[in-house]
């Protein structure tokens, strides 16, 4: 799909330009997830952030979410656990989701990596079923890849640099 091809290269720019200047490691966050939020308007968008043994709640846009995952669990915890992308078409099909919303219908998790290991998740929730391609996968990848080189290398032990 060309049309939403072209969408993620204005996302990752627009992105990039955000974070360029920027040294809060929240700020960059929360304007990155408004961005995509209001870019595609998704239903839910945001961050999770490794605590310990568990993802604990980041800078979101959408209703009021989970606070706290535990590792392995749900879509985020299991992209956590299992170092990957996730892109699930049809939640209600994914055993052990945690439903923060009835109004969710699809997710995509893709984890953020600082120094090989999972330091976050971002996610999105759609209320439409089948909502996520390999598309969005790819575009949300380059946007992963961003935050770990232009916001997370000034991260380091849990505190922003």
């Amino acid at each position: 799909m060309a049309d939403k091809k072209a969408l993620y290269l204005s996302l990752y720019e627009q992105a990039e330009a955000l974070v360029a200047d920027e040294s809060s490691f929240i700020a960059n966050l929360a304007n990155i997830a408004s961005l995509i939020h209001h870019h595609f308007s998704f239903w839910w968008t945001g961050f999770y952030m490794v605590e310990g043994k568990e993802l604990v709640l980041g800078p979101f846009q959408g209703p009021v979410a989970c606070s706290r995952i535990g590792y392995g669990k749900g879509v985020c915890g299991t992209a956590w656990k299992e170092e990957r992308s996730l892109l699930v078409p049809d939640v209600r099909l994914f055993e052990g989701h945690i439903a923060c919303s009835a109004h969710s219908k699809s997710e995509i998790v893709l984890p953020i990596f600082s120094s090989n290991e999972v330091v976050g998740v971002l996610d999105i929730d759609s209320e439409q079923l089948n909502h996520f391609d390999e598309s969005d996968l790819e575009g949300l990848e380059r946007i992963v890849e961003l935050i770990r080189i232009k916001v997370l290398s000034r991260w380091k032990d849990g505190m922003y640099m």
